[in-house]
């Protein structure tokens, strides 16, 4: 896992943590609910005069129709290692100190988290345009599925990141 230049430790097919290239980075699906304490204390380091956050949460309403809870379900093993890859990929891109990522499954009740996402750099532009990106990244390509319970009914919901256009050769 990682390039030859990483350091990986893995607890379970749940979470991860690597050291790539200098940045620690650190990803988690979970069943648990998540919390943004943890995260911000996964990417502080001495030497980032930024963390940048971007959490998540599910709302009262979509599209005018009332929201009662929202359900996410996640093939982990794959869902683990294709946020390491966007860690991976955002290292690469930005100059961070530190990456991390949780995406719970499982039931998200109105106003809690479904994902959270922290970055540390030592400007505030990298972190913050890594946690864009990275959250881009998240919704488009990692096989985490997303129903939504309204008042009368429920919906297996498609990012719209997910229909990129089709690469033409």
């Amino acid at each position: 896992m990682g390039d030859g230049n990483a350091a990986v430790s893995q607890k379970d097919d749940h979470e991860l943590s690597e050291t790539c290239n200098g940045v620690d980075m650190y990803v988690l699906v979970t069943s648990d609910g998540l919390k943004l304490d943890p995260l911000v204390g996964r990417v502080t380091d001495n030497g980032a005069g930024a963390i940048a956050t971007f959490s998540g949460v599910t709302r009262d309403t979509f599209n005018g129709k009332g929201v009662l809870r929202l359900e996410y379900e996640a093939y982990e093993p794959m869902a683990v290692r294709k946020m390491a890859e966007i860690c991976r990929e955002a290292a690469g891109k930005w100059s961070l100190r530190k990456i991390a990522m949780a995406h719970r499954t499982g039931e998200v009740g109105i106003g809690q988290p479904s994902v959270i996402i922290a970055a540390s750099s030592a400007h505030r532009a990298d972190a913050l345009q890594a946690c864009h990106w990275a959250i881009d990244e998240l919704k488009a390509t990692v096989p985490i599925w997303k129903k939504e319970f309204y008042e009368g009914g429920e919906v297996w919901k498609e990012n719209a990141e997910c229909r990129r256009p089709a690469v033409q050769n």
